[in-house]
């Protein structure tokens, strides 16, 4: 169960699916239908980041793909690998995923700096915080004002971040100097999303692309942000290798037990006893 139906929620449950659906077959005892996947949102949709349009065919992608997607509903409590929904219904739940946002550190409010009703630091155009010459403020933690939609504000994503780390860093070497801030602005260029099984989404301005076409945009834009041009040539080697290739696994018991094999190893040594 995966709750939050935003990018890292709908990204996790596709891509751990597609991963699942292709391990299964590693398993005779198992049958690929005791495996279920629910995705749990609040709102009325999925996606909200992108155009409704998207949002609409990546629900209905994912409910042919035999995904659980809950409108309108909240997770009540989680116990015992049992959840509880507001609706009452109760569901098995080994492997619980929250995806439901994120606040703001409290650290900010505590150290006194000025703060929204949302707990982020108050900051202006230029990232310098309100009030507090020479405090600056950037990335979800900031209420960053979007001068490119007058009255919103910069959504939390590495997309703003990535571009406001820049510009603090210049503003806070001209404050030091003297110099004039520059004002943070940057226009919504579009996001993508990967969903698995070669599908994905993609909004690039105004053009929206779904399916196999909007998974190889998500693949490019990332490809675009991998440093150096050999890291760039061997990744895009090895996606090119995977598409006329099945997906390999490896167990990794080890990472849901770590302790076990130290457990084991300090038990036969204290078996053996001296020398």
């Amino acid at each position: 169960m995966v709750v939050g139906g935003g990018f890292a929620g709908v990204e996790a449950l596709a891509e751990l699916q597609g991963l699942a659906d292709e391990a299964v077959r590693f398993y005779p005892a198992l049958d690929p239908a005791e495996l279920r996947w629910v995705l749990v949102e609040a709102a009325g949709r999925i996606l909200p980041e992108l155009d409704e349009r998207l949002g609409r065919w990546t629900l209905r992608a994912l409910r042919r793909r035999g995904v659980d997607v809950r409108l309108y509903t909240l997770l009540a409590s989680a116990a015992h690998d049992t959840v509880l929904l507001d609706d009452g219904t109760e569901l098995a739940a080994g492997t619980l995923v929250w995806a439901a946002g994120v606040r703001p550190s409290p650290l900010a409010a505590a150290a006194g700096l000025p703060t929204d009703q949302a707990g982020r630091v108050q900051v202006g155009a230029d990232l310098a915080v309100t009030g507090m010459p020479g405090v600056f403020a950037a990335g979800d933690i900031a209420a960053v004002p979007d001068l490119s939609r007058p009255g919103e504000f910069c959504a939390p994503n590495a997309q703003h971040a990535v571009r406001q780390s820049k510009v603090l860093a210049r503003n806070v070497v001209a404050f030091a100097r003297g110099r004039q801030l520059k004002p943070y602005r940057h226009a919504y260029a579009g996001s993508v999303a990967g969903l698995g099984h070669h599908q994905g989404v993609a909004q690039v301005y105004r053009i929206r692309l779904t399916g196999f076409a909007g998974w190889l945009a998500h693949r490019v834009y990332h490809l675009f942000w991998v440093p150096t041009l050999s890291h760039k040539a061997r990744v895009l080697a090895d996606w090119t290798l995977a598409m006329f290739f099945r997906r390999e696994t490896a167990q990794l018991t080890s990472l849901e037990h770590p302790a076990d094999d130290f457990r084991d190893a300090l038990t036969t040594v204290l078996l053996a006893g001296p020398g």
